[in-house]
């Protein structure tokens, strides 16, 4: 079969390559999965290049532990390993897994779930893992609710189309940022407002949030409390900066600033949940949340879904299609 083979870090384009590999058996538990469709995210991007240098440590200190690539994954069931009940051959499913970047692969079935109904493949596989950030920073750490005042910034990202529309389930009045070319789309999955990053900054937005999303995004802490509430909760979800930690300190020093600005502080680390993953399915499937795809590509041309994603050219979720 197939397979995306990652060796070794550096740029996509150098050290992603399609191979041919010898098919995975399936263990104790364990689904074999044909896999249709995989998104691209800035996960993605970050582990290609092992970056930061602090997650080495559970990645691999000089190259990859996984030589093969890929997260997440929808497809087609087509055989069960022993003990597995939940789900059947044939079943048309999504949810996370290593090296999903393949024509198939073995997954462990407590880590899948039927897909919605009402979507195809594609759509189905445009993020679980985005969808789990986004609810767990609006749903648990955020403790959004009906009438709280939410700004989102990377709004029109991966995580930030979930996060606009989850707080829009939870009954908040939703702000977004995102660039001009994009605001349509923000728009159209709920917000309430839209702001352009690069018109507005963000210290001058003006309006007064009970929550912010900030997501890859690196305003200062104390931009951030100017746009809230006394008591407001900043939730910070992934981040820039140098290699070594790329943003992480930015949580240690907002969480150490928030108390003196009158806020709350909140990093999220995401848990992979299937909990999480019914959850979404359920919201798909009533039309209440809508997972956006914005591009599709080949197998052979993750690289370049990498780069689109990383530089901002794609809105939603880039998914490749195998």
């Amino acid at each position: 079969m197939k397979a995306l083979v990652h060796e070794q870090y550096g740029m996509a384009d150098d050290v992603l390559a399609v191979r041919e590999v010898e098919p995975p058996e399936v263990g104790e538990g364990e689904v074999l999965v044909r896999v249709r469709a995989v998104p691209v995210s800035g996960t993605d991007w970050h582990l290609v290049r092992g970056l930061p240098y602090a997650a080495r440590l559970v990645t691999g200190l000089r190259r990859p532990a996984n030589r093969y690539f890929g997260l997440e994954l929808a497809g087609t069931v087509e055989a069960l390993g022993g003990g597995v009940e939940s789900l059947a051959v044939g079943d048309e499913v999504f949810g996370w897994c290593g090296g999903s970047f393949a024509e198939y692969v073995s997954v462990p079935a407590g880590q899948l779930a039927v897909k919605p109904r009402n979507v195809p493949m594609e759509v189905a596989a445009a993020g679980p893992i985005a969808a789990f950030t986004a609810l767990q920073a609006v749903r648990d750490l955020g403790r959004v609710g009906p009438g709280r005042k939410v700004l989102v910034s990377g709004a029109s990202g991966g995580v930030g189309t979930y996060a606009v529309q989850f707080a829009k389930v939870l009954g908040a009045e939703v702000t977004g940022i995102c660039g001009a070319e994009k605001a349509d789309l923000v728009r159209s999955i709920g917000a309430d407002e839209v702001v352009d990053y690069r018109a507005v900054a963000f210290r001058d937005i003006g309006e007064r949030f009970d929550v912010v999303i900030d997501i890859y995004g690196n305003p200062a802490v104390r931009d951030c409390a100017r746009v809230m509430k006394k008591g407001g909760t900043l939730v910070l979800v992934g981040g820039t900066g140098g290699r070594l930690f790329m943003g992480l300190d930015r949580w240690l020093r907002g969480m150490v600033a928030a108390p003196f600005l009158g806020i709350k502080a909140r990093p999220l680390v995401h848990k992979d949940r299937h909990d999480d993953l019914v959850t979404l399915r359920g919201l798909v499937e009533s039309g209440e949340v809508t997972p956006v795809l914005g591009r599709t590509y080949a197998l052979d041309q993750v690289a370049e879904a990498i780069e689109d994603v990383r530089a901002g050219r794609v809105r939603g979720h880039a998914v490749v299609t195998i």
